[in-house]
């Protein structure tokens, strides 16, 4: 089982050693650690996160900013911005993290000016990761837009320590542009069983689902989750899902693991300002045990990975 509760956190430089376009906003940014940080980094369990201190980054030139974030990009970067890792591996004393981002904001935006032999202060990893309860031989990864990121890290680490788990990914996106994976768009197969390169690697399956039928299942990522649990026959107990995306997203993939009595568990988003519980902005309203009352947990110290049957969606 793993949680990330043994791994020894702290301050770290990272230096930056590739930060690639991979789509129109999409963006992976490969940090180095060395030292204390890449034993800490290298130890850190998917679904936990890291805080990047992103107030030194420069803006972009203004032609280089998209015309929705104009107003936004003049804002100071005050606070650190939270990310979880979409790949980690370690060489010898050095580790190195992998994040995929999406510019939407003006951290964001700031991020893709970070080029090789930039510095950036990392506070992590932080939070409690996804978990593999004993007994378990299929992993059903459920993951919308850009939360595709701790399952692609979750991917690695299922196939690398489990590999009696059977593992199926699902990512899913408004339309195939909206899809944040490495691949040229007519590389998507329209049939419902295509594997992407980024889960393929590890000899996983992906079924990809958009919203507009763009490309694979015409549907939610959710409908193709359960179509697909309909034509197999699966033991529950021998079952999990793991899911990352809207919360709208995570609240059905909760229903259907009610549904079919299999353990869920799904990677919440808060604005979390401070990522050690300090600061008290990134609350979740949790069932309380044994009774109707509820209780409200924080996300980046209690998650962001929770049970989905405590979870209270605030839909």
């Amino acid at each position: 089982m793993m949680n990330g509760s043994s791994v020894k956190k702290g301050v770290f430089s990272a230096t930056v050693r590739a930060n690639r376009r991979i789509g129109e906003c999409f963006y992976r940014l490969r940090l180095e650690f060395l030292g204390a940080g890449a034993e800490a980094i290298g130890s850190c369990v998917p679904g936990q996160f890291v805080e990047l201190d992103l107030s030194g980054a420069a803006l972009p030139a203004a032609k280089y900013i998209p015309e929705n974030l104009a107003d936004k990009a003049q804002r100071k970067i005050l606070l650190r911005r939270p990310f979880s890792f979409a790949d980690v591996t370690v060489e010898g004393k050095t580790a190195f993290g992998e994040i995929l981002y999406c510019v939407v904001g003006p951290g964001s935006l700031r991020m893709t000016t970070l080029a090789a032999g930039d510095v950036v202060s990392v506070i992590g990893p932080l939070g409690r990761g996804f978990r593999v309860p004993e007994g378990k031989r299929t992993a059903l990864l459920a993951a919308g837009g850009m939360g595709a990121g701790p399952l692609l890290h979750l991917a690695k680490f299922l196939t690398a320590n489990h590999p009696n788990v059977k593992v199926i990914a699902f990512a899913g996106a408004k339309t195939a542009k909206e899809l944040p994976y490495e691949r040229r768009l007519d590389e998507i197969s329209q049939q419902l069983g295509f594997s992407l390169a980024e889960f393929a690697q590890h000899g996983i399956e992906s079924q990809v689902a958009t919203d507009d039928g763009s490309a694979g299942y015409a549907g939610l990522v959710t409908d193709c989750l359960a179509e697909w649990l309909k034509q197999e026959s699966l033991q529950g107990e021998e079952t999990i899902i793991y899911g990352c995306g809207p919360e709208a997203m995570l609240a059905r993939l909760a229903e259907i693991g009610v549904e079919r009595r299999i353990d869920c568990q799904v990677s919440m988003e808060r604005l979390m300002a401070c990522g050690i519980g300090v600061c008290m902005s990134c609350a979740v309203e949790c069932k309380a045990n044994g009774s109707g009352e509820t209780v409200y947990k924080l996300c980046c110290k209690d998650g962001p990975v929770f049970d989905g049957k405590e979870v209270v969606f605030g839909l």
